[in-house]
């Protein structure tokens, strides 16, 4: 296939991810068909594009790595630890307000408010197998935990990122690593070497945090299953320059 033609499959496929139809199973079956030798690299990579593109999973620093290139794990697993070696300043000043606008006086322990059938164990006290257990018997209603209010896809994300199987207790410290990944994801390394402004790293912060307020003043999920911004763009805006005032 040749550089025209492979540029416009590639160009095709990325107004079908655009629009939220990714049919990448039918298109690699009609490149099969023509004995083209991409059709398994096309379904692959579209594969690659709708785990980036799901809810829970943020697109912060892309444009360093490629539309088709995902962070590598072991590149992410190395960049936390740098954040945890160096003791990057502001770093738990930012859990704490991101904390403050989503837990609220509950912290780790914390329920979403809407859940009409809460777990029967404090949700430090139980673990992971127990909390999806909760859900899957709980259906129809908010299942947001602790600290940072993991949704559930987001929580069976990162805890399969972590490895983290059913046995796993939902320790502060098992909490806080999976916070970590989702600062990562939102840009807090680019953030930290000037790559990416202030706002722009708020605004990612406020598409994984209901709670935080986005530059329009409002939570990114206003009005979605009641979500709305616990605090004021002005205060977000103090606390970050408190926090971060390089």
């Amino acid at each position: 296939m040749g550089a025209k033609r492979l540029k416009t499959v590639f160009a095709f496929l990325c107004v079908v991810v655009s629009a939220g139809h990714l049919a990448k199973a039918g298109f690699a079956q009609s490149l099969a068909a023509s004995g083209s030798k991409l059709a398994p690299l096309i379904e692959a990579r579209a594969d690659a594009m709708a785990n980036a593109l799901a809810p829970g999973s943020l697109f912060a620093d892309r444009h360093e790595r490629g539309l088709f290139a995902p962070l590598p794990e072991k590149e992410i697993a190395a960049r936390l630890d740098l954040l945890r070696a160096t003791r990057v300043p502001g770093i738990r000043g930012l859990k704490n307000l991101i904390a403050s606008a989503e837990a609220g006086r509950d912290g780790y322990d914390a329920v979403q408010y809407g859940a009409r059938i809460r777990p029967t164990k404090s949700p430090t006290g139980m673990t992971l197998g127990e909390i999806y257990d909760w859900i899957d018997a709980t259906p129809g209603q908010p299942h947001a935990i602790g600290r940072y209010q993991f949704i559930p896809s987001t929580l069976r994300r990162l805890a399969d990122r972590l490895g983290a199987g059913r046995a796993q207790p939902f320790t502060p410290e098992f909490q806080d690593r999976m916070a970590m990944i989702l600062l990562e994801e939102a840009g807090i390394m680019p953030f930290m070497n000037g790559k990416l402004s202030r706002t722009g790293f708020m605004n990612n912060l406020a598409k994984i945090w209901a709670g935080l307020p986005n530059s329009s003043g409002r939570s990114h999920y206003h009005g979605f299953a009641g979500n709305k911004a616990t605090m004021s763009w002005a205060r977000f805006d103090a606390e970050m320059a408190r926090i971060f005032p390089s």
